[in-house]
């Protein structure tokens, strides 16, 4: 296992696929660092990839008592540090642990590609369904979380999250109850969410902080997507100064997961790296 030490001494670890130059790619919620073993494959002819198991995930440490944005700076950081890398790929509430390390640790990047990252902008609240699930987790209930999680952040025109709990709590809790990897893997991932909804919530009024990051930003998204998503997107990119934006047809927010269409987040990640940093 390759790893970083972060400021607080938290183990970070992190799998290595490729030659190339060093490209960091950070999962989001519900997600480990192998949930983008096909990007990595995809971009391995090209790329060094660096991916980290963000904290309380597989190779990583725990959140600790202290989480908070800062923590995620700083496990970026020594992350970046350990393996030269200076760019980022991230999903979701890693684009947000991303966002803040280009704000407050600009010098350790040169360029950051974002996957819809949930920041908060408006009055209405994304977070609607963060009390039944922290609920749910504090009674134990993971399948009752994991659904409610599901419901609150998933794609419209999404058929399996549209059905009714009565339904998908049942089979989130075989899913759970299994005995080989993906369902330990799953259990592990459920309470890890409480600490990306925490990161999700600090981004409350704090959309006008991101302008003064400098560097080359592509902001990605799906049209499938929860329309909260784009809202933030529209928000990031009247803000930051050096943004690109693109929007993928016909996808959702999970797009570069396994399960997603990696194949088609691998191809703008290619582009957008391929040509030197803009100073």
């Amino acid at each position: 296992m390759d790893h970083a030490v972060s400021r607080d001494g938290t183990i970070i670890g992190y799998r290595q696929v490729g030659a190339g130059p060093g490209l960091v790619l950070l999962a989001g919620g519900m997600q480990s660092s192998r949930n983008f073993t096909q990007l990595g494959e995809l971009l391995a002819d090209r790329f060094t990839l660096h991916l980290p198991d963000r904290r309380g995930r597989g190779l990583s440490g725990p959140p600790g008592p202290d989480y908070g944005s800062d923590t995620e700076v700083d496990d970026l950081s020594a992350v970046l540090a350990q393996t030269g890398a200076r760019d980022v790929f991230a999903l979701s509430s890693g684009a947000i642990a991303t966002l803040w390390t280009a704000l407050r640790r600009p010098q350790a990047l040169d360029r950051i590609a974002l996957y819809e990252p949930p920041v908060l902008v408006g009055t209405r609240s994304s977070l609607d369904f963060v009390p039944r699930y922290e609920r749910e987790l504090a009674a134990g209930n993971l399948p009752a979380a994991m659904v409610t999680v599901m419901k609150g952040t998933g794609d419209r025109r999404d058929w399996f999250t549209d059905l009714p709990r009565l339904l998908l709590t049942p089979m989130m809790g075989m899913a759970l109850r299994g005995d080989g990897e993906e369902a330990a893997a799953i259990r592990e991932l459920v309470p890890t969410v409480h600490y990306d909804l925490q990161l999700v919530a600090a981004t409350a009024g704090q959309i006008q902080r991101f302008g003064a990051i400098r560097m080359p930003v592509l902001l990605m998204g799906g049209d499938n997507s929860n329309p909260y998503l784009s809202k933030a997107l529209d928000a990031l990119q009247h803000e930051l100064p050096q943004a690109e934006r693109v929007e993928l047809k016909g996808i959702g927010h999970m797009a570069s997961d396994n399960v997603g269409k990696p194949r088609l987040v691998a191809s703008e990640l290619r582009r957008f790296f391929a040509s030197p940093p803009r100073v």
